[in-house]
Formats: C-alpha cells, sequence, structure tokens
C-alpha cells in the first residue's frame, strides 16, 4: 500500500489575507484556490521546493473553529519549516516582519528558531545538521 500525507489543514479568519501573508511574506506558492460554493474555497499553499504536502488554509466557519484560530496547537510549535539555508531564510523573513519569539539557536539536530504566522501559530524554522 502507498499513501502520502497531503495537506494539514490550518484554520484562518480569512482566505485572501492568510495567502497574502504566506506568500507574500514567507514565499510559499499557491498551489490550488478553488470555489467550493458562495462561502467555501480550497486554498493549499506549499513552501518553495515542497511538491507534495501543503497547508490547506481553511476558514473559520463556526464559533468553535473562530475561537480556535491561531491556537491549534494549545500554544505549543504546531509546523516545522526546513530550509537548506538558515541565514538566507530568517534574514527574508526579519526583513517582511514575521515574528520571533526567540534568537536562533544550535541543537543537536540543527540551527532553529520559533517564529508566528500572522495568527499567532507558533512555528520552527530549522535547517537540519
Amino acid at each position: 500500500m502507498n499513501q502520502k500525507l497531503v495537506a494539514v489543514a490550518l484554520l484562518v479568519r480569512d482566505y485572501d489575507e492568510a495567502i497574502a501573508f504566506f506568500t507574500q511574506r514567507l514565499g510559499f506558492r499557491l498551489l490550488q484556490d478553488e470555489s467550493r460554493g458562495p462561502q467555501k474555497r480550497w486554498v493549499r499553499i506549499a513552501p518553495p521546493g515542497d511538491e507534495e504536502t501543503g497547508l490547506l488554509l481553511a476558514r473559520a466557519a463556526t464559533p468553535n473553529q473562530i475561537k480556535a484560530v491561531g491556537n491549534q496547537s494549545g500554544g505549543r510549535v504546531m509546523f516545522f519549516l526546513h530550509t537548506d539555508d538558515f541565514d538566507r531564510d530568517y534574514s527574508a523573513m526579519k526583513s517582511n516582519g514575521i515574528e520571533f519569539t526567540e534568537e536562533p539557536r544550535n541543537e543537536e539536530y540543527g540551527r532553529v528558531i520559533v517564529f508566528k504566522d500572522l495568527y499567532g501559530n507558533k512555528w520552527d524554522l530549522i535547517e537540519p545538521r
């Protein structure tokens, strides 16, 4: 049997503001943006170099979903973004106004820093050893 993970849903307030943040400030690519009715779209994004797995931007539609925007992981790091050049991406993110929660650090697994997306979800930017 062959299986693969193609998307992970991320609750967002608004499709267009999320697309703008991820594509303009983080350099992600818009893979799909298709209407699925008057209030729903199928929006997938992915970081440069990733051809298979992406994020499905899911507009929060219920009170519980709206409450969870920015806190789907209970405050823990939720996403782990690997890079082949930490300094390049860290500099670009800083110049694009990305919020970091710490200074870069070296760990046994690589160089890492925690940053937040536009909703406050925490991400690790990691250049693996």
